[in-house]
């Protein structure tokens, strides 16, 4: 069985459990508080030397480690992760939108008012966050307006990397109602039989 060390309110954490639920994996969840610094334990830097959740450890004691790669490694063979090699590197083009251009700005917006209450120290940085967190939104809003999901019509991983903030945008000051796709998309991935929420 595996086990995943998270946080169950980190969006980075909750793919990996929305993965496993649709792939009706068993697991083993073990949660980790960064906010009093477990991350930084010896015990855990052992499983990820670079100090963040999620890790996910397999049956024979090995850990991966970075959310998406683990997404690859869990949907490997699946439907939701496409074979065909065009398709699948759309999968990951949208995987490094979601790190580079998405998360460092709707997740950390997120972080700084829901984990941090929003200090006045961090206001300049939480609306530089918006600035690039819209121009990120505006990227799926052109791309949900022409296919149901990110990769087409078929639900990817793709999704799952960018529902798990996307979703909570709101936590961290983000109004969708100008997105009326990213708003259908959201339904939609939320909709599917196996689906499970952040907090659930």
């Amino acid at each position: 069985m595996y086990k995943v060390y998270g946080d169950y309110r980190s969006g980075n954490c909750y793919k990996i459990k929305l993965t496993l639920h649709l792939l009706d994996e068993a697991y083993e969840w073990i949660p980790v508080d960064i906010v009093k610094g477990e991350t930084k334990s010896p015990a855990f830097l052992q499983k990820n030397p670079n100090g963040k959740i999620p890790v996910l450890e397999l049956e024979d004691g090995s850990t991966l480690w970075e959310s998406n790669a683990i997404l690859n490694f869990l949907a490997d063979g699946s439907d939701l992760l496409p074979s065909e090699p065009r398709l699948r590197t759309q999968v990951l083009q949208w995987q490094f939108f979601e790190q580079y251009s998405h998360e460092p700005n709707i997740a950390v917006a997120r972080f700084i008012q829901l984990y941090q209450g929003l200090p006045e120290a961090r206001r300049a940085e939480y609306e530089a966050t918006h600035v690039e967190g819209y121009k990120a939104l505006r990227v799926m809003e052109q791309q949900l307006e022409r296919t149901p999901y990110l990769v087409g019509d078929r639900y990817s991983i793709a999704d799952i990397a960018l529902y798990a903030y996307t979703h909570v945008a709101h936590e961290g000051g983000f109004d969708l109602s100008g997105f009326p796709a990213i708003r259908r998309w959201i339904d939609r991935v939320a909709s599917h039989p196996r689906h499970v929420g952040m907090l659930d």
